[in-house]
């Protein structure tokens, strides 16, 4: 046993190095030690994303209930824009920008694309006062266009998009005192559970309808225009807001199934690295028995 525990100390004499190395060994373990934590990590952030993704398919479903509702409202208000020519003058009047994200993540690049819209027309326009409902957007724009946001909305759409919460939106945007000659609802439009757009939706303001050309074939009443400026942008600020939930759940389900899909190769990966470095291992520790035999 004493010529066993002396031999790592002892070179060869033909190759001048040393006749058993421990070290690999050691090396080895420690290897195996480092994959197997990794490998039950990456297999525990797999469980959460499959069933993120599951909760997130029930989300989309109900979502998309609520925006289709949303959406044949939203079309039927902004029509009588079409039948009375009313048209976009934003020169005369301070243009507002209202941005519809959401404060929930992992979901891809969904906020970013509202920011990208919202930054290329306050390019255009950078003397547009700027509402953002969400924490995402907010985080993103107040970096380089802090100085015209003028109102922020937090938790918007928590559970689902109500009526009553757009309008109580709608409304504090008002209470502000902004001037506006066209509200821009800057949302993602939801087109399939894999595909979104993001577009600005134009809500004229009171004065604006006024001034339509082909207004006169509708016996409307001003106060009746007034009240109609408020429900426009209550009900089309609805309309984003179930929009936008619908494309982010819809995003989320497809990144959580990626992420899923890429932690389930990972794990392959992992375990086969750990089958092979654990027989490599085995291996060392017979050779290592083997020499030692052989060397008493």
């Amino acid at each position: 046993m004493l010529a066993v525990r002396s031999l790592p100390r002892v070179a060869s004499a033909a190759t001048g190095q040393p006749a058993i190395s421990f070290g690999v060994q050691t090396r080895n373990m420690a290897t195996l030690k480092e994959i197997s934590v990794r490998l039950k990590s990456v297999s525990n952030i797999a469980k959460i994303t499959k069933s993120m993704k599951m909760i997130a398919s029930t989300k989309v479903t109900k979502a998309q209930r609520v925006m289709e509702t949303a959406r044949v409202y939203g079309n039927s208000a902004t029509a009588l824009y079409q039948h009375t020519g009313t048209s976009t003058n934003e020169e005369s009047g301070k243009p507002l920008v209202v941005v519809v994200s959401s404060d929930r993540g992992l979901c891809g690049g969904i906020h970013s694309s509202l920011s990208k819209t919202t930054r290329k027309y306050l390019s255009a326009h950078p003397e547009a006062a700027l509402a953002i409902l969400g924490q995402k957007a907010k985080a993103q724009l107040q970096r380089d266009s802090r100085q015209q946001i003028v109102v922020t909305f937090d938790s918007v759409a928590k559970n689902l998009p109500t009526w009553t919460e757009a309008a109580l939106i709608a409304d504090e945007i008002l209470k502000t005192g902004i001037e506006f000659e066209t509200a821009n609802i800057i949302y993602n439009k939801f087109k399939s559970v894999i595909a979104f757009d993001t577009v600005i939706v134009p809500v004229h303001s009171y004065k604006a309808l006024l001034e339509s050309p082909k207004l006169s074939a509708y016996e409307v009443e001003d106060p009746v225009l007034k009240n109609y400026e408020e429900f426009t942008l209550a009900n089309t600020v609805f309309w984003g807001i179930a929009e936008g939930n619908a494309s982010e759940m819809a995003a989320k389900r497809t990144a959580m199934e990626n992420a899923t899909k890429n932690a389930g190769e990972m794990i392959q990966k992992l375990t086969l690295t750990y089958n092979r470095s654990r027989q490599a291992t085995i291996t060392n520790e017979l050779i290592d028995i083997i020499t030692g035999a052989m060397a008493v």
